[in-house]
């Protein structure tokens, strides 16, 4: 299908996009949010008065106002089981903070009013009384004896969970057999997901039944109308999600937020419309963000550089309350994938999730796998290095090989195929490995230090089973869904569950179905986002659309060809089996015999007399999927930078990724979607950070005035190639493109780095490594040297 331009593109490019802020609501009211300003502290008293007498105003509530309304809290999706039968901890996360605040910037009171001018005035003429607490916000420190509780009764000393996998005993006995062990502490900076388009919601009440239509910049439709149901105390069927075009996700628009629910009931309670729209520097406050790891980790190998075994210790920062996919992110999404797409005999993972004075966390592009293949691949390069070998010949002698599969990983993965020594070595050859020592030589000549790394990966995407998610905590299922309607005009209706966010859903499912039916894919109008005309999905998250969704509406085509087939026979006097879809046509094969398409779907609205009782009339069939295992992107990925030593600058010189998609449907669009992953990986690795005051919890990179995200400037013309072994876990053959990017770069970013700067004695650096950082570590590396 490659070489054919975009739907979607015309009206993106040409202004026509449709988001929630550009929808007309005439007499909405403007929902303002007063955002704490500590990072923990006690509610002493909230004043309103004077606030409310502000013109325009219509309304002021707090959490005093919540609890008579007997509204519930925002959910968490998961509650995976803990180490020896341990239960999660899951406190509450209320609407408006109740007598507590945990976190700078979450909600204390909502305001609606006439005008913003009106809504910001009031927002100022809040008095609320605070009683600081001590603040927590790294991890590791929360979890220290002493540290500030935030949930003395749910999660006293702020453990959340405490979770395992793996053998532990026998893989201390293989580390104790070991030849070389491999040590090191890792990290993994919190990032800000900062889509283009910021969240916004608009909630219109229907008077006649008491229920209420939201708007909102989602990834999740469905499950978001799901869960505002039941925080609303409402029947499902009152309530309706739409979500229009959306300007980016990535993981940050798959959570039920506070400006949601808020939105929706105050809409109800007002009986008039009531929007609210994100600010950029509200985004960093009230946006879940992601990542925020810290590691222990250590690596096993025998005398010739092979794995004996792998011990990660990990505390994942989840924040100051559960986000909706916020426990599956470290444990189920994270820990399986330590041992990478190496041969690992036995390893053990243990992650413990804290609770902080800080945002929460959830999904975000990759999640849990960038975090996963940082560690694995921080230590085979410095295996390579202890052992005194090349990191891409360690890599050689430990990755698994076609002839392994199907192979049952060591921390529970179960792999169908691929081929990573494969893509290693089109990698190295794309990159032009071999010809690196004089680049780097020429690079010296002129004062700069060159260095290249790689990296290898394998994810997980699509989606395991429903009933195996259950057992893994889950409390929602995993299919998708699609619908597949031939008109009696021979048009054709494609309602899909999932939802587009930037991922060309409209151009490439709509180009499946036509291909199937044989048709033009302009004929085909394409239905999503709005949970009263599309069928019931999960959505959009963890690459899954095309495997799942495409899988949908293979079985819902099928079902359709199978139908016409048997119309068009009839019609022509031919064989059903004998009839082929081609070019608007049923023809007879082998032949120019046949019918138009359309003829063919007007038939099936009138059916021939002796096709009355033998088949139903109509061509409409939905199918639903439900995934047999994960399917298992990989790839490899070569950087290559130069470092001025005297400012610590960080240079990209070349980006190399080749990646294992299974099928291609769409070069173009999986290229696309490489290129935008590789450059929010080389965000994390070189830019994007996070951070927070350690004493009050104050953020303090909230605008990107602090945070940096990467420019055009900052990157490189990069060379993709993909290399498919299709998959057998759906009829497609397709594995997922869209996270690849950010899971395989960063540590062959930092790879290189530290190849770079080994001569002058740094040999290890932490993300993102800014140009103050290197300075630093150059610098501390050469007065360690003179002392």
């Amino acid at each position: 299908m490659a070489g054919r331009g975009r739907r979607e593109d015309q009206r993106f490019l040409t202004g026509r996009g449709r988001y929630v802020d550009d929808i007309r609501c005439d007499g909405a009211l403007v929902l303002k949010l007063l955002r704490s300003p500590i990072a923990h502290g006690r509610i002493a008293s909230i004043g309103t008065s004077v606030a409310s007498s502000v013109p325009g105003v219509v309304a002021i509530v707090t959490a005093r106002d919540i609890r008579e309304a007997r509204l519930g809290t925002l959910p968490t999706a998961w509650s995976p089981p803990g180490r020896n039968g341990s239960v999660m901890a899951a406190p509450p996360r209320p609407l408006l903070a109740d007598e507590l605040v945990r976190h700078v910037g979450e909600p204390v009171a909502a305001v609606i009013a006439e005008t913003e001018t009106a809504a910001l005035l009031a927002l100022d003429l809040i008095e609320v009384e605070y009683q600081p607490l001590p603040a927590v916000t790294a991890g590791a420190s929360a979890l220290e004896p002493g540290a500030p509780v935030l949930h003395p009764a749910e999660a006293p000393g702020n453990l959340c969970l405490d979770f395992e996998l793996g053998d532990r005993s026998g893989c201390r006995r293989a580390m104790g057999s070991a030849r070389h062990v491999i040590e090191l502490e890792i990290a993994s900076n919190r990032l800000a997901v900062c889509p283009l388009e910021p969240r916004a919601a608009l909630a219109e009440p229907d008077p006649q039944t008491g229920g209420v239509t939201l708007h909102a910049t989602t990834q999740i439709p469905h499950s978001i109308r799901s869960l505002l149901a039941v925080v609303l105390r409402l029947p499902d069927t009152l309530v309706r999600v739409i979500s229009p075009d959306v300007g980016g996700g990535f993981g940050g628009k798959m959570a039920l937020y506070a400006e949601d629910v808020l939105a929706a009931w105050l809409a109800i309670r007002q009986g008039r419309p009531v929007r609210w729209t994100s600010t950029r520097s509200e985004a960093f406050l009230s946006d879940t963000q992601a990542r925020d790891h810290t590691t222990g980790a250590r690596l096993g190998l025998d005398q010739e550089g092979r794995i004996l075994a792998l011990e990660v210790e990990t505390v994942a920062n989840v924040g100051a309350y559960l986000s909706l996919a916020a426990p599956a992110i470290p444990t189920w999404y994270y820990a399986p994938l330590l041992t990478g797409a190496y041969r690992v005999p036995v390893a053990h993972a243990g992650v413990r999730l804290a609770f902080t004075n800080t945002q929460a966390v959830d999904a975000y592009r990759g999640a849990g796998r960038p975090e996963a293949t940082y560690v694995i691949e921080r230590l085979m390069d410095e295996a390579a290095h202890r052992l005194g070998v090349g990191p891409d010949e360690i890599r050689r002698r430990n990755l698994l090989r076609p002839q392994d599969y199907p192979v049952a990983t060591a921390l529970g993965l179960s792999i169908d195929c691929g081929d990573h020594p494969g893509m290693l070595a089109r990698a190295l050859a794309v990159a032009d490995w071999a010809g690196f020592p004089a680049r780097r030589a020429h690079a010296l000549s002129r004062g700069r230090h060159r260095g290249i790394g790689l990296s290898t990966y394998v994810e997980i995407a699509g989606g395991s089973p429903s009933h195996v998610l259950a057992s893994q905590g889950a409390r929602g299922g995993s299919y998708e869904a699609a619908r597949v309607h031939v008109l009696p005009s021979g048009g054709v209706v494609l309602a899909v569950g999932t939802h587009n966010h930037g991922q060309s859903h409209e151009t490439v499912l709509t180009r499946l179905l036509a291909d199937r039916l044989g048709i033009d894919p302009a004929s085909i109008r394409f239905v999503q986002g709005d949970t009263d005309t599309a069928p019931i999905g999960r959505g959009t998250f963890a690459s899954r659309s095309l495997a799942l969704a495409g899988s949908a509406i293979h079985g819902a085509a099928e079902r359709i060809v199978v139908k016409m087939r048997a119309i068009a026979a009839e019609l022509i006097e031919a064989g059903p089996d004998d009839i082929v879809l081609a070019n608007g046509h049923l023809l007879v094969r082998g032949t120019d015999r046949g019918i138009a398409f359309a003829e063919v779907a007007r038939a099936a609205y009138r059916l021939p007399a002796r096709l009355l009782g033998q088949i139903a009339p109509g061509l409409d069939e939905t199918a639903f999927v439900e995934p047999p295992d994960w399917t298992y992107p990989g790839g490899c990925h070569v950087c290559e930078v130069e470092v001025d030593p005297s400012t610590g600058e960080v240079e990209l010189i070349a980006v190399t990724a080749v990646d294992d998609v299974g099928t291609v449907i769409d070069h173009t669009v999986v290229e696309g979607q490489i290129h935008g992953g590789l450059a929010q990986g080389i965000g994390q690795a070189l830019l994007e950070e996070v951070v927070h005051d350690p004493e009050t919890g104050q953020l303090l990179s909230g605008s990107f005035l602090d945070y940096a995200l990467p420019r055009a400037c900052d990157l490189v013309a990069f060379s993709t190639q993909t290399h498919p072994v299709p998959t057998a876990r759906n009829p497609l053959g397709v594995k997922g493109c869209a996270e690849a990017g950010t899971v395989g770069v960063p540590p062959a970013v930092i790879n290189a780095i530290i190849d770079a700067l080994r001569p002058l004695g740094v040999t290890d650096i932490q993300m993102p490594a800014t140009p103050f950082r290197v300075w630093q570590a150059i610098r501390a590396a050469a007065q360690s040297e003179t002392m």
